[in-house]
């Protein structure tokens, strides 16, 4: 079991930045891939940004640009810098864990942050 708490979502004005931290604990001695995903209300989850354990990464287009995903293994932590936040970028931000283990895949998910960006 993977156990994940984020934190660092909250309310910020369009054109501000935010950074979201995920902490791990528990199985994480193979997770294979840590990142972001967001949903929006009256929408489907959607993948924001992943970081491999080989430190490859995959944006959304909608970031590109404008988030910046990274991870410090020493600390089991995953972080999502946003920058130049767009009302567009409002939506509960999930946390999400891949790992493998005896050949078999594991996703754990966090407790989502809120992110509203409005003035």
């Amino acid at each position: 079991q993977v156990q994940l708490v984020e934190s660092g979502g909250g309310l910020v004005q369009p054109g501000g930045s935010l950074r979201l931290s995920c902490a791990a604990s528990g199985s994480i001695f193979s997770i294979a891939v840590m990142g972001w995903y967001r949903q929006a209300p009256g929408e489907q989850r959607e993948l924001v940004a992943l970081i491999r354990g080989g430190g490859s990464m995959n944006y959304a287009d909608s970031v590109k640009g404008r988030f910046t995903i990274s991870r410090d293994n020493a600390k089991n932590t995953v972080y999502l810098q946003m920058n130049s936040l767009k009302p567009e970028d409002t939506a509960v931000y999930y946390c999400y864990v891949g790992r493998i283990e005896g050949g078999k895949p594991y996703t754990y998910w966090g407790q989502g942050t809120q992110v509203t960006v409005s003035s």
